[in-house]
């Protein structure tokens, strides 16, 4: 039997959809619907003010009126990612609001749980004819923002699945002996050679030198490597594991803001290591999202990873409130108010996302999974509205815009990925 699916990329709603629907609502809304699985990212916490600012925060502090869940409903979604990098903006209590008014809702969702387990666990979409398991896990968070794990003696910690890695500096002998001679002129090991000398942490092998929190490698050249935490890819691929067990689809949401270098539409490779290995491990899909901007399709053993959606809803800059941690960061007075302070943050709309048209270029994906095999992938551009009022801009709706899918077929062709362009929509070929 074949289902079809439909995936978004990043919503952070925080206007309530009107009740007649926004430019170019129903032709989408039509199109979400006219699938069986429907995918959304949820880049928002959901509650009001039942969790306390947090003292690291996404970006933006993002909270939002429950009610916009019963916005994103109406869309026509059914099945929600909540790890990213704004899920712990409220700290753990906030989790546990956004969940409370999720599951009020019968929302079906995974990324975030009262535990580490339950955070890590694959949610279960009830389809007429197939089983679907969704897993969430997000790369980019602040330390705090990670669920923890039920103990013996402890309860668990409410928070977001976390996916971290590991950066290695590879160094030249020259770029090496330079950095242990800062380092120790500097003091900057100080604590942790004492931590070794108290008998606390093991010493260092010789061809590792530390420069506070960074690890250089000696090496022949100069490069750097980005790989996946141990402990938390097992988690997440046990979870990929069981759910292959328990469903009959299972999808991998990954929220990542991670590039190389300064460039926003590259891979780090601790990325295409993960991803692939979830595939390996049975995935049919993985739905990438996080960096506000599109990242190519890569076909991959049978597999389709998208890396990165780009936005589907996006508006920050409508936001009703922000802590005083946020004034504080902008060295701004206490009774500015969340307009000024956004217009300081952009300089009037000049830099940063307003003034970026990336940032406005999205696409939602679709595909039909039948006999187990990943098929009929097609691109929709979409389209949010750099360019109207601020109390407008990021309300999405379908463009047709041949441009945004040459930039999609460039991206993925660098994936070896062939993706052919048709009267406005992509068509992914996948190899036999």
């Amino acid at each position: 039997m074949k289902t079809t699916f439909i995936a978004t990329g990043d919503s952070f709603i925080t206007r309530r959809l009107p009740d007649q629907g926004h430019p170019g609502f129903e032709p989408l809304k039509q199109l979400i619907e006219s699938h069986d699985v429907r995918f959304a990212n949820l880049e928002m916490t959901f509650h009001n003010s039942e969790g306390f600012p947090a003292a690291a925060s996404g970006g933006t502090w993002a909270m939002t009126d429950p009610e916009m869940l019963d916005d994103m409903k109406r869309y026509g979604f059914n099945l929600f990612n909540t790890a990213n990098n704004h899920s712990g903006d409220f700290g753990p209590l906030g989790v546990l609001a956004t969940i409370k008014h999720l599951k009020e809702r019968s929302m079906v969702f995974a990324g975030t749980g009262a535990t580490l387990q339950e955070a890590s666990n694959a949610c279960y979409l009830e389809t007429n004819g197939a089983r679907i398991a969704l897993i969430g896990a997000t790369s980019n968070f602040d330390p705090a923002a990670a669920a923890g794990g039920q103990g013996f003696r402890m309860g668990g910690r409410p928070g977001l699945n976390p996916l971290r890695y590991k950066t290695i500096y590879h160094v030249d002998q020259e770029t090496f002996s330079t950095v242990n001679r800062l380092a120790k002129s500097l003091h900057i090991n100080d604590m942790q050679e004492l931590t070794v000398e108290l008998g606390y942490a093991a010493p260092l092998p010789d061809n590792i030198a530390h420069f506070g929190s960074y690890q250089f490698v000696l090496d022949d050249r100069n490069f750097i490597e980005t790989i996946p935490d141990p402990i938390d890819e097992e988690r997440i691929l046990g979870e990929i594991r069981e759910a292959k067990k328990q469903a009959d689809v299972v999808l991998f949401s990954l929220h990542t803001h991670e590039m190389i270098g300064k460039d926003f539409f590259s891979i780090p490779e601790f990325v295409s290591s993960i991803t692939h290995k979830v595939i390996d491990a049975g995935a049919n899909v993985v739905i990438g999202h996080g960096p506000h901007m599109l990242r190519g399709v890569e076909v991959y053993n049978g597999g389709v990873i998208f890396h990165s959606l780009g936005n589907f809803i996006f508006q920050t800059e409508t936001i009703a409130a922000q802590p005083h941690d946020a004034f504080v960061k902008m060295r701004l007075s206490q009774d500015t108010r969340v307009g000024e302070y956004m217009d300081n943050r952009s300089k009037g709309g000049k830099v940063g996302y307003p003034a970026m048209p990336d940032i406005w270029d999205a696409f939602a994906a679709s595909w039909a999974i039948e006999d187990g095999k990943v098929k009929d992938v097609k691109l929709y551009p979409v389209d949010l509205g750099q360019h109207s009022s601020r109390a407008q801009r990021g309300w999405p709706q379908l463009s047709g815009s041949t441009q945004t899918l040459e930039k999609i077929r460039a991206l993925s062709e660098k994936l070896n990925t062939v993706v052919r362009i048709d009267n406005g929509v992509g068509y992914v070929e996948i190899p036999e």
